[in-house]
This record gives C-alpha cells, sequence and structure tokens, in this order.
C-alpha cells in the first residue's frame, strides 16, 4: 500500500539512510585521497631529501645515489634549468625530455659565491622550504601520475640545484577506487536492509493501531459504548494511544448515559405537571365551577421555569460560552435580595466587597438565584448571603440555619433531578436542577461551587483583571 504508514515510513528511513551514507562516503573518500596524496607527498619529499643531502655533501652529479625510476623518479636540474642527473629510466617529466645529465658544474667566482650566498641557503645546505605538485612521468615507455616534491640545495662549491623525486598516484587511486566500488556494491545492499527492516518493525510496531482501528470499527458498527479497545503491554505512545481511547470512549459512555438519564427525568419531571394541568382543564371543560385557576397557573409556571431550566442546561452542554463583561457580586446580591424582601425567610446580606468577575450578568444571576431558593426552602429562619475576597478569587457564600447537607451527600446534590428530602413534596420542591445549573454555570465561568459546610454554599470565581 503505497499511502500506508509503513511504506513511507520505509521509504523515509530509506532516503535518510541513502543521503548518510552518501554524505559519509563522501567524506571518507575525501579523507583517504588526502591521507594517501600526504603519504604520497611525504614520500617524495624524503626521496628528495636524500638526494639533495648528498648534493649538499659533495657527492658529484654523476656519482649520485638516486632511486629506481619505477620507485621514484628524480631529476636535478640546476638554476637555469638544465638536467644535472636524472633516475634510472627516467625519460620524461611533466612531458619535457630529460635525456643525458650534466655530470659536473664549473667553479663559480667569489663575486657569484657571495650573491648566491646572500639569496639563498649557504654551501653545502639543504633548503628547509619543499614545493609539492602533481604530475606525470615517463619510465621506461610508462607515463604516469607522480606527486612531486622539489628541494633546493646548493653543493660544496656554490652550485645551486633543484631536486625534484616524485612518488606514484597509481597506489592512492586504486586504493580510493577499491572503496568507493565497495560502497557503490555496500550502499544499495545497505538500502535494501535497512527498507526491509523498517518495514518489519513498523509493522510490528502498527500491529496494536491495527487492533485499535479494528476494534473502534466495531464499536461504531455495533453502537456499544461498553467495548473497549485492546491496550499493549508495552508503555509506549500506542499504549498511551490506547488508554486515551478507553477513556474516551468510558467518558462517551457516560455522557450518552447522562443523556440518556436527562431525558428520562425530564420526561417524568414534565408528565406530572402535565397530566395535572391537563385534568384540571378536563375538569373546567365538564364542570366550569370546579376549574382551579391558580393551581393551572401555578402547575404552567412550574411547567415554564422547567422549560427554561433544561434549555438553559441543553445550551450548557453544548458548550456555550459566558457572554463577555463585568459583573459586580455585591450589586447583584443587593439587587436579588432586594426582590425577596417579603419572602418567608428573610435573607440577610452580611460583609460584602465590591469585586468584579468576569461573565454572564443572566447567567451569574441565575446561580444566585438558585443558592438562595435552595437556602430558603431548607432554612428555619433565616439565610445570610456575603461577598469577600480570597487572594485572586472572589468568594460568594450563602448560609442558612437549616439542617444542612450530610458530608456523604455533598457531592450528590449536584447531580441532575437529584432531591434528598423524597418525602418532600413535589410541589414544594424543585426539580433538582437548581444546583446542577448553579455548578455548571461556576465551571463556565472558570470557577467552582462546593459546599464547604453543613449549610454553607461557597461559590469561587476568578477577580476580573
Amino acid at each position: 500500500m503505497p499511502g500506508s504508514v509503513r511504506a513511507r515510513a520505509a521509504a523515509g528511513a530509506t532516503v535518510v539512510v541513502a543521503l548518510a551514507l552518501i554524505a559519509a562516503g563522501t567524506a571518507v573518500l575525501l579523507v583517504l585521497r588526502g591521507n594517501l596524496q600526504g603519504q604520497a607527498g611525504l614520500q617524495a619529499e624524503v626521496a628528495a631529501r636524500e638526494v639533495a643531502a648528498q648534493i649538499a655533501t659533495g657527492t658529484p652529479y654523476d656519482r649520485l645515489h638516486l632511486p629506481d625510476g619505477d620507485e621514484h623518479p628524480v631529476v636535478v636540474t640546476d638554476e637555469d634549468g638544465r638536467v644535472l642527473a636524472v633516475g634510472d629510466e627516467v625519460r620524461a617529466v611533466d612531458g619535457r625530455s630529460v635525456d643525458g645529465a650534466r655530470t659536473g658544474a664549473g667553479q663559480p667566482s667569489d663575486d657569484d659565491a657571495d650573491e648566491d650566498d646572500a639569496r639563498g641557503p649557504r654551501p653545502g645546505e639543504v633548503d628547509d622550504d619543499v614545493h609539492q605538485s602533481d604530475g606525470t612521468a615517463d619510465v621506461d615507455g610508462t607515463v604516469a601520475d607522480y606527486r612531486f616534491a622539489a628541494v633546493g640545495a646548493e653543493d660544496g662549491r656554490g652550485e645551486k640545484a633543484t631536486v625534484r623525486a616524485g612518488s606514484a598516484l597509481a597506489p592512492e587511486r586504486a586504493a580510493v577506487g577499491s572503496v568507493r566500488d565497495a560502497m557503490l556494491i555496500g550502499l544499495p545492499l545497505l538500502l535494501v536492509v535497512v527498507a526491509g527492516v523498517t518495514w518489519l518493525v513498523t509493522r510490528r510496531a502498527l500491529r496494536p493501531v491495527e487492533g485499535i482501528r479494528s476494534e473502534m470499527a466495531a464499536i461504531t458498527a455495533s453502537t456499544d459504548l461498553s467495548r473497549r479497545v485492546p491496550e499493549p503491554a508495552a508503555r509506549d505512545e500506542i499504549a498511551r494511544l490506547a488508554r486515551t481511547t478507553n477513556e474516551t470512549l468510558a467518558a462517551l459512555e457516560a455522557s450518552v448515559e447522562r443523556q440518556r438519564r436527562f431525558v428520562a427525568d425530564a420526561s417524568h419531571e414534565l408528565r406530572s405537571p402535565i397530566a395535572s394541568l391537563r385534568t384540571q382543564l378536563e375538569v373546567g371543560v365538564a364542570h366550569p365551577e370546579l376549574l382551579d385557576v391558580p393551581g393551572a397557573v401555578a402547575d404552567t409556571v412550574r411547567l415554564q421555569r422547567l422549560a427554561a431550566d433544561l434549555l438553559l442546561l441543553a445550551r450548557l452542554d453544548a458548550g456555550e460560552r459566558p457572554a463577555g463583561g463585568r459583573v459586580d457580586l455585591a450589586a447583584l446580591v443587593r439587587e436579588e435580595t432586594a426582590q425577596r424582601a417579603g419572602d418567608r425567610v428573610p435573607v440577610r446580606v452580611g460583609p460584602s466587597e465590591g469585586l468584579e468577575v468576569a461573565g454572564s450578568r443572566s447567567q451569574l444571576g441565575r446561580v444566585l438565584g438558585n443558592l438562595l431558593d435552595n437556602a430558603q426552602r431548607h432554612a428555619a429562619s433565616s439565610v445570610e448571603v456575603a461577598v469577600v475576597r480570597d487572594g485572586a478569587w472572589a468568594v460568594l457564600r450563602v448560609e442558612d440555619d437549616g439542617p444542612g447537607v450530610p458530608e456523604a451527600e455533598r457531592e450528590r446534590i449536584f447531580e441532575r433531578f437529584v432531591r434528598l428530602d423524597d418525602a418532600r413534596a413535589r410541589d414544594d420542591g424543585g426539580a433538582g436542577l437548581g444546583l446542577a445549573i448553579a455548578r455548571d454555570v461556576a465551571v463556565r465561568h472558570g470557577g467552582s461551587l462546593a459546599v464547604r459546610e453543613r449549610a454553607v454554599f461557597e461559590l469561587r470565581l476568578p477577580v476580573a483583571g
């Protein structure tokens, strides 16, 4: 499959290894060639200095001990380029014929000796400088490439000479060629091995992924969210992917179950007031004098509130973000408590600071109203609300003097359609959505809502700015 991960991984690994091997092979060949050329140059310099040392010690040119031409072709010339001595079987250097060799040199004058002494090494010395270059030499009719080293010297009579000795480059080129040929043969084989190993390794590594995919496909086809994908024993990325997938499936299953319960509970809550309202209307049609208009209005109001709660929960579940703006919690408390002046249980405003939080005024007002409704429903005689600051948090506390919430139930009361007092009449109590809505709104505003003490509800929101 050309589009598979295995094929792309194998191709990518092969390309990367090929580029790396080409770069490394080129570097190795260059270094090897440089070292071999350096060795050839050093050998040529050694041969040239040996001959130059003989000249400096006064050995006549026709008696110089020169190396074999096959090993190191040597040519000795004077300052005018005339050949003074040449190695055996050496016929030409750099295309220039060297047939014949001068066997002696004239005695220079004193002026010439003084002038030569000022310009170069003193008589009987070998010049420290060496000049290297590449060239060709004809040895016994065979022309080949050499690395030449040229060294200057003066004989005992003050005559200058240049000794040029060569070292064959054929061994160097043969060695470089052998290494290059070995690389050219080994590189394709190595790339084939790399591609094959990468294919097998990725196939083995991705096998759990295929298992996860097939199981997800089966879950999708069966809509059974209780199933889980297999988790590999290894602690690698694929194992973490499998665990994350199972966690997602568990969250999805819980969400679906929560939605199912929500629909069932909402239907149950709606059925009671609708049935009551229908009964009253049917009685009113048959016997108008028996129609309970206040009861019908109360059922209608209850239906309206329940529909509004369900709509708000649906928007929150859909991820609706609160509207931008700033809300003064102390002002919000004053407005809400002012509307409850004639309630059965009075609401007292405790110490309150003017703290602003970011969010929706209507939604935060809904939270405060739900908390006060819950407190008044369970309070014996009084409810107190206060706003204080705790570091970077604005804390709104609602406290009543009722029996409070048992510690074991302090999280359960924030679930939807949960009411702890089962004996309470349905008409007197809510549908069990107020506290659930309050916590969802608090979380959407970056805060939290919890029961800190038996009868103290604490809303914490980040202070704006």
